[in-house]
């Protein structure tokens, strides 16, 4: 039952107390005494006790039980819980201005204060329910109670702002009400038989409306500050600016939501040394506001006259503290009408001078006024209706023009924001303006109600679709190399199964002319691997240095039976050609492709010019080609007197599979191949072509300037003679292609190696540590089911951390290398390879390691 109150008590009462009193303690221990003693009692003398007077007692105990039930019942008594006093921890939880409840971890209530249940639905029949219960019909209190509860549970200390519509009981229908719960773990105490904890919760609306009134209140004074009628900013004590005012930024030109505090500084926006003025201040600790007539700089350069009401001040340190400073337009006050003539030409010159278009329309979107790069942007002169003013919806497309027309009826309703608007000019398809729409602030009869201003996007709307273009080129050429790199697998069997069977049969064998149809054949087709790899950027390079004359000599004989009799082919080279790094028939296949394409380009005959001139970094620097960087470049110009191609063409020739051509004559391949070509060996290709006159390829390949290191190199294994390729060394290959695997290890064992052979990488370690990691070369597949290439040698350096190790791939180098953590000793072999080319590099690699010294 709930305790009363003394009459002292200046406090509400608690609804639930769990005291229990020391007396309450010693009682039931005397009472519990007492008929412990009877009971003895009657065990030893219960024979001398009359029966009549047992049965009275028994009887006396049962009326009395009966009676206490009774009592029980009807409410006379109760159970007291112990101790009904006031202690000085229950005063004080009775006192909090919020509801508290003592509770155990699951819930169960042992004491809550009188605020507790002000709550709507904090009591049911007069008793307390707990704060899970009291928010359980409140969807937005879901997750805050069961964190909390959480946490109740797991002893744990939790806050949480709960957000009710209606507030609890919902008395409050169209208001949101706030409650701060939280929990806290109690210490343990002697009474407590089980781990406590406070939940307290608190109605806080009044604290967040007020909050909530007070940062209104902070953005109006910031609104109507940066809206103010004059110039306002704040410099630091270095004369960096922490703050300006919209106003100011408008008046000096900058965008206000692009400026960070600090960026600015007093040196930017005051002409020669009038910041020295702005740094003064005064003695330490005088605050004294002064008048400075100074001239501010825009943007733009030119000069803003104005008047400053400047506060500087120095701390009582002696630094100078922040400044505040009040800017006045001193060029808007003419005195004078040549003063105020004067005024309307800076404006107009300001106004023809931004960089974007400016309109004014009129009420149903007809054009008004217009600033200079208005007429420049829209192709407009102003002169295509002379007897009514023209919409502006007619100069853009039509996919705008309603978006365009919502636009303007927002700004006429004085939205706070209007949508910009993308739009295609109806003058060119391909040009592109935002345009921002607002409400004009003119005065009362004007015919001017909204503002206009257009930024040409053409360039950004060119860079985006740049994008999606090299996203779909990236798209198709992981397919491309992907199916490159299984073929070569196979190719890489048939060309070593090819070698082998050539081993057996010289050239005076009947097979023998079979047998290289199969090879060169199989040569075929890796060389379109190498087209597929090169279209995705992928394949491997091998790059050397090149004399680019010399490469376009050599083709010249096969160029000339290319493209036949009706055509011509010149060859212009300039003088003294620096020389270039690149894969020679990688380029080979570039000039080729491109000769064959200006073959077709020229159906009735033509002439095709090749040239090779260097291009140095100042005439480089002046180029126009988008992504060019200034460089020193080796160019190759491929030159055609075709039918040329229309911009439309032009943007999309590098795409995987566009052509012009007529069905089953092109592949749609070959320029994109070029395109990943040139860009892999880090050079830049541009077309330039005209309907009627011809195309133009420039390529850009950068100068390759020889180190010594690369010169001595190129010495020494010009006169190295051949080597033996035989040896005697342990070899494990691992590759999961049984064919691909069977081919490498005949070949190693042909020429005495010891090999070992596993399809997976889980099965290389297990025959590692069958020989105890006893190997001298590990030559490994990158790509594999299960684990690939990298993960093995991962597991291998654990135990070998010396051992070298050569990996296969159809993939790039260099992308093979990036999944490989230390590559310092991995050694890399593409596919597909020979018979010869995969004995050269298990020499070559095993000579690094000292096992066999030439």
């Amino acid at each position: 039952m709930a305790a009363t109150p003394s009459a002292e008590d200046n406090y509400p009462d608690p609804l639930v107390s769990s005291g229990r009193g020391r007396s309450g303690v010693w009682r039931v221990i005397g009472l519990s005494l007492l008929l412990i003693a009877l009971a003895v009692a009657f065990s030893m003398f219960g024979e001398q006790v009359p029966g009549d007077l047992v049965m009275g007692a028994i009887a006396l105990l049962a009326v009395v039980g009966v009676f206490c039930l009774f009592g029980l019942a009807a409410g006379l008594f109760g159970f007291a819980g112990g101790e009904t006093r006031r202690t000085m921890a229950d005063a004080a939880i009775d006192s909090l201005p919020f509801g508290a409840v003592i509770a155990d971890r699951d819930g169960k209530i042992a004491y809550a204060n009188n605020q507790y249940g002000q709550f709507p639905g904090a009591l049911t029949n007069g008793v307390p329910v707990g704060v899970t219960r009291l928010f359980a019909g409140h969807s937005d209190a879901g997750e805050a109670i069961y964190r909390l509860s959480r946490a109740a549970r797991d002893g744990r200390s939790a806050v949480e702002d709960i957000r009710i519509v209606g507030g609890l009981g919902g008395i409050q229908p169209d208001r949101a009400c706030w409650y701060r719960v939280s929990v806290r773990p109690l210490p343990q105490t002697e009474d407590a038989r089980r781990p406590m904890v406070l939940w307290s919760v608190e109605d806080i609306t009044r604290d967040h409306e007020s909050n909530e009134s007070a940062f209104r209140d902070l953005q109006r004074a910031i609104d109507y500050l940066d809206h103010a009628p004059s110039g306002f900013f704040s410099a630091d004590a270095m004369g960096r600016i922490q703050y300006l005012n919209s106003t100011l930024a408008d008046w000096l030109g900058y965008d206000l939501a692009e400026f960070n505090a600090g960026e600015l500084t007093l040196n930017d926006i005051v002409r020669g040394d009038g910041a020295t003025l702005l740094r003064r201040g005064h003695n330490a600790g005088d605050i004294r506001t002064e008048i400075i007539d100074i001239d501010f700089v825009r943007r733009n350069g030119t000069s803003l006259p104005v008047r400053l009401l400047h506060r500087a001040a120095r701390l009582a340190d002696g630094e100078l503290g922040e400044t505040r400073t009040l800017v006045l337009d001193m060029s808007n006050a003419p005195d004078t009408e040549e003063e105020l003539r004067a005024a309307e030409v800076r404006f107009s010159r300001f106004f023809n001078d931004t960089p974007f278009a400016i309109a004014t329309l009129d009420g149903d979107g007809r054009i008004i006024r217009t600033n200079a790069p208005f007429g420049r942007i829209f192709r407009w002169s102003g002169e295509e209706k002379s007897l009514e003013l023209q919409p502006l919806s007619e100069l853009i497309g039509e996919g705008s023009r309603e978006r365009f027309q919502r636009a303007i009826a927002d700004a006429k309703a004085k939205k706070s924001e209007v949508e910009p608007v993308d739009a295609l000019l109806s003058a060119e398809g391909d040009h592109a303006v935002r345009l921002y729409v607002s409400a004009s602030e003119t005065s009362a009869g004007s015919p001017e109600v909204v503002n206009v201003y257009a930024l040409d996007m053409t360039d950004q709307r060119k860079l985006e679709a740049q994008f999606a273009q090299s996203q779909k080129m990236q798209a198709v050429g992981q397919l491309a190399g992907g199916v490159a790199h299984d073929f070569n697998n196979l190719l890489t069997a048939i060309i070593g199964f090819s070698d082998l069977l050539l081993l057996k049969h010289k050239p005076g064998d009947p097979s023998f002319s079979e047998l290289m149809q199969i090879k060169q054949n199989a040569n075929r087709a890796a060389g379109l691997t190498r087209q597929l790899l090169a279209f995705s950027r992928r394949q491997t390079l091998r790059p050397q240095v090149l004399e680019l004359p010399l490469i376009v000599d050599d083709l010249t004989v096969l160029l000339k039976r290319m493209i036949g009799e009706k055509n011509q082919l010149s060859v212009e080279h300039g003088r003294n050609i620096w020389p270039v790094r690149a894969d020679v028939v990688q380029l080979e296949q570039v000039i080729i492709n491109l000769v064959v394409n200006a073959r077709d380009a020229m159906p009735n005959g033509g002439s095709i010019t090749l040239r090779t001139a260097n291009v140095e970094r100042s005439e480089a620097e002046r180029l126009t080609f988008d992504g060019l960087v200034a460089n020193d470049y080796v160019m190759i110009e491929v030159q055609d007197t075709g039918t040329g191609m229309s911009p439309e063409i032009l943007q999309k020739i590098f795409e995987p599979f566009f052509t012009t051509k007529e069905l089953g004559k092109g592949t749609g391949l070959g320029l994109s191949t070029v395109y990943g070509i040139i860009k892999q060996t880090e050079g830049f290709i541009y077309p330039v072509s005209q309907v009627g006159v011809g195309t133009t390829f420039k390529i850009f390949l950068p100068r390759h300037v020889p180190s010594e290191a690369e010169i001595a190199a190129k010495t020494t294994a010009a006169a190295a003679p051949a080597r033996d390729l035989t040896g005697q060394e342990r070899i494990l290959l691992v590759e999961d292609e049984e064919s691909v695997r069977a081919f490498s290890a005949r070949a190693l064992r042909a020429t005495g190696y010891e090999v070992l052979e596993a399809d997976g990488g889980d099965e290389a370690l297990d025959i590692l540590e069958e020989h105890d990691f006893n190997i001298d070369l590990m030559i490994s597949d990158v790509v594999m089911p299960e684990m690939d290439g990298p993960t093995l040698l991962k597991h291998v350096r654990e135990r070998r951390p010396d051992l070298m190790v050569i990996f296969v791939s159809g993939y790039a180098e260099d992308s093979v290398r990036r999944d490989i953590e230390d590559d310092q000793s991995v050694e890399f072999l593409p596919k597909p390879y020979s018979l010869d080319q995969i004995n050269s590099k298990v020499k070559e690699v095993l000579q690094k390691t000292g096992k066999r010294p030439s």
